[in-house]
């Protein structure tokens, strides 16, 4: 892959120090989730599982917002069950893609970022966001309760917060989404991709190996009760343990140099 290339009229692709940022590219919609830009995200997804190069994901916006949600002159356009059926249906395709992509994937959010934009970033492993960035689940104002982004954004927030924002619809600040943990660092607007790259580029650099296995891990047991999830996490510790990497990285620790990985 080139430093920078256009996979689609909706979606360009930079790669830098081992981490890929994909550019969601329909400045004048907000970046909504049309049906082109959620495919092409699930290919460029697709395409950087098997990219040995690339350790870390970017997800970003174009333009004013980072992503508006879903594209409602496009749903009202293609009206019918079996329409929006095969729409959600493929939204929920992606949100799961990235939470089973053995590779970390953190959302730059500038703008706003509300119903299916607030459940992307809900769903990324790690998001920074702008002060200035604004969320919210806004479906309840005009008929349409956000049920599908209301499954990430459970699983990022606690319950209260959650409730408050779906059943409200409310914007809140940068700072508030921090506060109640749907972002995890906020940073001034001029540093935001500055600040979003170091800390991707600072992941990209552990062992790849650990990194899947620690985000599978964390994921599994969180849908697990508390002994079955510290066995699991046993398990996970000691398959880690045996690895080339977990060997590699003990090793260099004592011996005060820097490991060098080898993803096995």
């Amino acid at each position: 892959m080139p430093d920078s290339a256009t996979l689609s009229e909706v979606l360009r692709r930079t790669d830098k120090d081992g981490v890929a940022t994909l550019t969601m590219n329909r400045p004048h919609a907000r970046n909504a989730l049309s049906t082109a830009l959620i495919a092409a995200l699930e290919t460029a997804l697709g395409d950087l599982r098997e990219d040995a190069s690339v350790k870390a994901i970017v997800i970003a916006g174009d333009g004013p917002a980072f992503c508006a949600g879903h594209d409602l002159k496009e749903l009202r356009a293609n009206p019918g069950r079996e329409a929006y059926e095969t729409l959600f249906d493929r939204c929920a395709r992606l949100m799961k893609s990235i939470i089973r992509l053995p590779k970390p994937v953190i959302a730059q959010v500038h703008g706003i970022a509300t119903a299916a934009g607030c459940q992307l970033v809900a769903t990324c492993d790690m998001a920074v966001a702008a002060q200035s960035a604004r969320f919210a689940t806004p479906g309840v104002n005009i008929g349409l309760f956000c049920s599908t982004p209301m499954v990430a954004l459970t699983r990022a927030v606690g319950r209260k917060a959650a409730m408050d924002m779906l059943l409200t619809g409310e914007l809140i600040d940068a700072a508030t989404a921090k506060a109640i943990g749907l972002v995890s660092r906020v940073v001034p607007d001029a540093e935001l991709a500055d600040a979003t790259q170091t800390l991707a580029a600072k992941i990209a650099a552990k062992s790849p190996l650990t990194l899947a296995i620690g985000k599978e891990a964390f994921y599994a047991q969180a849908e697990m009760g508390l002994d079955e999830a510290y066995e699991f996490a046993s398990r996970t510790m000691t398959r880690n343990m045996l690895a080339h990497d977990a060997e590699e990285g003990i090793d260099a620790f004592i011996a005060k140099r820097a490991p060098v990985w080898q993803g096995c």
